[in-house]
């Protein structure tokens, strides 16, 4: 047994000395990947960082006396710290930096955000190679939250445009910028949702969200493909803490090249409206219409001599397509017609009483009531036609849908707006900045002889 033990040690040791380069699996697939070059994002970074600016921002901005702090909101404290009424606003100082991207080398145009330069009256551009120069604004569109800069210079590098339409959920994508001031930080992530929106109510919405890290300071920087292409503008995050929490957004680049045209030509976006109040196709509605599914915008009403109103739309149809693009809510068709140049014709696809129709209507520049009527002031007023009142006199409600959210709120037609708590309105106008983003209102109206204070929320 023992010369067997003993030629088992040596035939083992005879196998090995023969056969040298018959590894462990393991070893073999460590040494293929030391040969193989490591995947890295590395080589698309290099390629389209020289495209991704900062943008420095300095401006006066104007606060009301009682601004920045509340006590002085007070009738009591105002008088005690001796503020005069009507006291004139306090000009403040500001300075605060974004990122933007180069789409156009040979003209030197920069997309950055709208809330990037807001205010400013100064603007400086830094290079990836740490040059720096002054910028000018082309155009700005609050309501896309874009802006577009110019700054001719040599060197420039722009980025490609891609096609955000492409983008599906699930896609790997780089967000470029310089959040807190660090200069050119990259981070990686994935599409995580198309077509968001309710962020900001009184905007264009069709926000592309990702987990790629945005920061403060992202806002304007570049949402790129693996192919190195701009697929999005980074423009606001989801924080309770100011900070990253795997929820960003980005405007789709097909909604930047829509504005920016815009932008280079009027300097400003001249959005068209087709005059009709609508809302969503709740479950409740698609069974009292007989619909398959909830998709789609129920026109609630349609302003006399509107565009909607010559095309032939009539209030209780249901507008299902605009230009062959599927409408899932009133959100995206409000989108869909504020991306619309005024005087595009456009083709509406719409259920009536079941039955699918087609018409075809010229989008119109809005007047002033149109415009007050067509951009949500506030939800709780939804369903309110608004108009201003003569001389200055506050907001007339000139009709309140059934069953809206106005009705709801107690607004009657006839009611004449005056205030909101102790701010007077004048106007649409005023009554939108006075109710932009506020969760509750203590409307002021007079109706008939009397005044009364409504709440709403």
């Amino acid at each position: 047994m023992i010369p067997r033990i003993k030629f088992a040690a040596a035939a083992a040791v005879t196998v090995l000395l023969a056969a040298p380069l018959a590894l462990p699996p393991s070893v073999m697939a460590a040494a293929a990947l030391d040969a193989a070059p490591m995947p890295s994002l590395a080589p698309m970074v290099k390629r389209v960082s020289p495209a991704v600016v900062n943008v420095a921002t300095r401006g006066t901005i104007k606060e009301s006396a009682g601004q920045g702090n509340p006590l002085l909101d007070d009738p009591f404290f105002r008088k005690f710290f001796n503020v005069p009424p009507g006291a004139p606003p306090r000009e403040r100082q500001f300075q605060s930096a974004g990122s933007g991207v180069i789409v156009d080398a040979k003209n030197g145009y920069i997309i950055t955000n709208y809330h990037v330069v807001e205010n400013a009256n100064e603007i400086t551009i830094t290079l990836l190679d740490n040059r720096s120069f002054g910028a000018k604004v082309i155009g700005r569109d609050e309501g896309s939250d874009i802006a577009l800069l110019q700054a001719k210079q040599p060197g420039l590098v722009a980025m490609s445009l891609g096609d955000s339409s492409k983008l599906e959920v699930g896609d790997y994508v780089v967000a470029i910028g310089n959040p807190f001031g660090l200069q050119h930080t990259v981070t990686a992530g994935i599409v995580s949702a198309l077509g968001r929106s309710g962020i900001n109510p009184d905007g264009y919405e069709d926000f592309i969200q990702t987990d790629a890290s945005i920061n403060p300071g992202n806002s304007g920087g570049a949402l790129v493909n693996l192919r190195g292409e701009l697929v999005g503008i980074n423009s606001a995050i989801l924080s309770r803490s100011g900070g990253n929490i795997g929820i960003g957004f980005a405007i789709p680049v097909n909604m930047v090249k829509n504005v920016m045209a815009q932008l280079i030509r009027y300097g400003e976006v001249k959005r068209g409206v087709l005059g009709v109040n609508i809302y969503d196709v709740t479950p409740e509605i698609a069974k009292e219409f007989g619909l398959s599914e909830s998709s789609g915008a129920l026109v609630a009403g349609v302003i006399q001599g509107s565009a909607a109103d010559r095309a032939g739309v009539k209030t209780g149809d249901i507008i299902t397509s605009i230009n062959g693009m599927q409408m899932k809510s009133a959100g995206e068709l409000r989108n869909a017609i504020g991306m619309l140049r005024v005087g595009s014709a456009v083709q509406i696809g719409l259920l009536r009483d079941g039955k699918a129709h087609t018409l075809t209507a010229k989008i119109a520049e809005r007047g002033d009531e149109e415009a007050a009527n067509a951009a949500v002031i506030n939800k709780a007023l939804d369903g309110a036609e608004l108009a201003d009142a003569p001389n200055g006199g506050g907001v007339t409600v000139k009709s309140v849908q059934e069953g809206s959210p106005a009705a709801q709120s107690g607004l009657r037609t006839n009611d004449l707006i005056v205030g909101i708590g102790r701010t007077p309105i004048a106007d649409t106008k005023a009554l939108r900045q006075a109710a932009k983003g506020a969760n509750f209102l203590m409307l002021k109206v007079r109706r008939g002889n009397s005044v009364l204070l409504i709440p709403i929320r």
